[in-house]
């Protein structure tokens, strides 16, 4: 029984400070040409990235991917929309979400599982700024009681 190994290609770092995150899906990503080579590399950014729903199918929109060096003719647009694989019933469920006031759904990661490229997504409610501020107040205490426990 071998243990997975999800490393993470590219984060999201800004997710967890804009939004509070409900539920996650993990998702394929159909990829052209040289992208996955440029994604093995760690040229990704996932920053301003959102997925949008349309007939039934997910995209993911903005997720920038750089060109790859040796690619050539066969690159593509870095921020071109890119269809997320995922099933029926977890698109449904997305869609009445989107719906909602105030939530969206934003990829959080980028990572290798088997060889193949995954996203993860996630359900996102937007925090107002006393939320964020919250949050910041809260990380500062905590980080506060770690300096006082080492010593």
């Amino acid at each position: 029984m071998s243990k997975e190994k999800n490393d993470a290609i590219a984060n999201n770092k800004k997710a967890h400070h804009l939004y509070f995150i409900e539920d996650t899906y993990e998702a394929g990503i159909e990829l052209k040409g040289t992208e996955v080579k440029s994604i093995r590399a760690g040229q990704i950014n996932l920053k301003d990235s959102y997925c949008d729903i349309k007939n039934g199918e997910i995209f993911v929109h903005n997720m920038h991917i750089s060109p790859y060096e040796q690619g050539n003719i066969y690159n593509v647009d870095p921020v071109r929309k890119r269809k997320l694989l995922l099933h029926k019933s977890e698109i449904l469920r997305l869609e009445k979400v989107k719906t909602q006031d105030g939530y969206t759904i934003i990829p959080l990661k980028v990572y290798l599982k088997r060889g193949k490229v995954k996203v993860l997504i996630g359900k996102a409610k937007g925090k107002k700024l006393w939320d964020k501020r919250d949050t910041i107040k809260k990380r500062e205490v905590d980080k506060k009681l770690r300096q006082a426990l080492k010593y």
